[in-house]
């Protein structure tokens, strides 16, 4: 049987990503007669067109898509085999740029300790936090983020996945509210008042709304926010009753002018999480980095 040309693989990757054939005959260096060469070898190859013209442009065919993060993942490992063995990692001189993907409210929380804590123990590692406005495997799956930090979505099956905290919903309202007042909060106090909602997709509801359904109450949704910080904001300077995770309030900056309290219903926990692509599962740069999140970010919680 005679095996595959491997060069074919990098070929393809770029066909994929470029969608054109001239594009790619760039990136590779390629003359565009050379490379329409290599799209008929790849079509012989796997049988399929890959790429078909639709008005001036090319698309890619069903079967190219469905191969694309495939073949990227295939070209990433094929590099990172061949890639001299690195085994031994001074982190003290080491140098590398790393791009976290979180919310804004775990960069609010978490950031100025990992910023701070890198910076002595490793002047040379820089921490790039990038915005999360979707859960996707994308910035993962290409690799334009190296690590991704939050509540388990749709990633995909093979994005490594580890636990960095449990969290949970508490009830937020400034100091002086009448809430602030009680003993404790019950569900008719609490639904009785208006309340701001942290929602990135601009939702109404969440599970709190489910647990006062079961016992018939409702709440009243006066205004929505994009996240946890301007929720807690909103909180600070109205008469709005705001939900955040208790992480959001482990700095004495997070509660002043507010006072916090246990929800009179019951909802599920949270689990944060660490995720990462397979790819850099075995690099010892990106082994220090999961484990120096995991660290710092479990010293501020000393009870997870």
């Amino acid at each position: 049987m005679t095996e595959p040309d491997l060069n074919l693989l990098f070929a393809l990757d770029v066909l994929l990503a470029e969608k054109s054939v001239a594009g790619a005959a760039r990136h590779l260096g390629l003359s565009a007669s050379a490379m329409s060469r290599t799209l008929g070898r790849l079509r012989e190859t796997t049988g399929d067109p890959l790429l078909v013209r639709a008005g001036r442009n090319m698309v890619l065919t069903p079967y190219a898509e469905g191969i694309r993060a495939r073949t990227q993942n295939a070209v990433f490992e094929t590099r990172a085999l061949l890639r001299p063995a690195q085994t031994e990692l001074n982190i003290s001189t080491h140098e590398q740029l790393f791009t976290l993907r979180a919310n804004d409210g775990f960069v609010e929380v978490f950031g100025p300790a990992l910023i701070a804590e890198a910076a002595a123990i490793a002047p040379g590692i820089t921490l790039r936090f990038a915005a999360k406005p979707e859960k996707t495997p994308h910035p993962l799956r290409e690799g334009l983020v190296d690590l991704e930090i939050g509540v388990l979505g749709e990633m995909g099956p093979e994005i490594r996945v580890q636990a960095l905290f449990r969290d949970r919903f508490v009830g937020v309202v400034r100091k002086g509210h009448p809430l602030a007042q009680l003993k404790e909060v019950t569900t008719s106090h609490y639904s009785e008042w208006k309340h701001v909602v942290a929602s990135r997709r601009g939702a109404l509801s969440g599970p709190v709304d489910d647990a006062l359904a079961e016992v018939g109450l409702t709440r009243k949704v006066a205004a929505i926010v994009p996240g946890f910080p301007a929720a807690l904001a909103v909180a600070r300077a109205t008469d709005l009753v705001a939900l955040v995770p208790a992480s959001f309030l482990i700095h004495r900056s997070a509660v002043a002018e507010l006072s916090v309290f246990e929800l009179p219903v019951k909802t599920r926990g949270i689990t944060v999480s660490l995720l990462w692509h397979p790819r850099t599962e075995g690099d010892p740069a990106h082994r220090w980095l999961r484990t120096f999140v995991r660290d710092v970010c479990q010293r501020l919680l000393p009870e997870n």
